[in-house]
């Protein structure tokens, strides 16, 4: 089973599109489930996805925050109450399109069992303001030279991993930035692909530089740190 992890935060427009073309992506390839996350949400987001459920959406599932806690939170409790033995990570915004989803799966799948990879999503031609592509660059930039994380752009949600990888990693907000990097220390491998990205449709964004640039700075020294100090051992026999 494939588990599509959402996390969101009043996105109560962008659901059912985003749902619909997941649907679309997968419905005729996979055994699936779309977990939202509702990170404490006052539009109405969790009583939309609960309309579509009993719609018939029955691959829909939800958890929902009391209060907002981040996105990080909101990802590693989907990825905990996931069913499948893959996790695709998309935001909810529906910039990201699901329509890449299938060809990441197939790379997904060329890793043996009980591996470790994450097939990350690059958006090469963002649909973003030039402002917010310039705030992407310098932050990208800046972590590869000291995370060498292997991706040229991992602020893009769409990612595909498996489940049981993403629960040896520590936990800690904000980790969802460096999914790539955490996953490296693990001696896994790190496969890019160019994605689709997409102008907004409706809402509003909840992030800007200002509310990540000094916490963004503190979270690469703290993995470069669990980086420098990992070690990796293989076991060669037992008795």
């Amino acid at each position: 089973m494939i588990s599509v992890v959402i996390p969101a935060k009043d996105e109560l427009e962008n659901i059912k599109p985003l749902v619909d073309e997941i649907y679309s992506a997968l419905n005729n390839h996979e055994d699936f489930e779309i977990i939202y996350v509702d990170d404490g949400s006052t539009d109405g987001t969790f009583e939309e996805i609960a309309r579509l459920k009993q719609e018939g959406y029955t691959a829909l599932r939800a958890l929902k925050h009391q209060e907002s806690v981040g996105q990080s939170t909101a990802i590693f409790d989907g990825v905990k109450a996931a069913q499948g033995e893959l996790i695709v990570t998309l935001d909810a915004d529906g910039q990201n399109n699901p329509v890449n989803i299938p060809a990441m799966l197939e790379k997904a799948r060329s890793f043996p069992a009980g591996a470790h990879f994450c097939i990350a999503g690059y958006r090469k031609n963002r649909k973003d303001t030039p402002w917010k592509r310039l705030q992407s660059r310098i932050a990208n930039k800046v972590r590869a030279s000291i995370l060498d994380d292997g991706t040229p752009d991992t602020g893009c949600g769409l990612k595909v991993f498996p489940r049981e990888t993403f629960l040896q990693l520590p936990y800690f907000d904000h980790m969802h930035r460096y999914i790539p990097a955490l996953i490296r220390r693990l001696q896994g491998t790190i496969v890019v692909v160019e994605v689709d990205h997409r102008d907004r449709q409706a809402g509003v964004s909840k992030y800007n530089m200002w509310n990540r640039l000094w916490v963004g700075l503190v979270d690469m020294w703290a993995v470069r740190w669990l980086q420098k100090r990992t070690k990796i051992t293989t076991i060669i026999d037992t008795i």
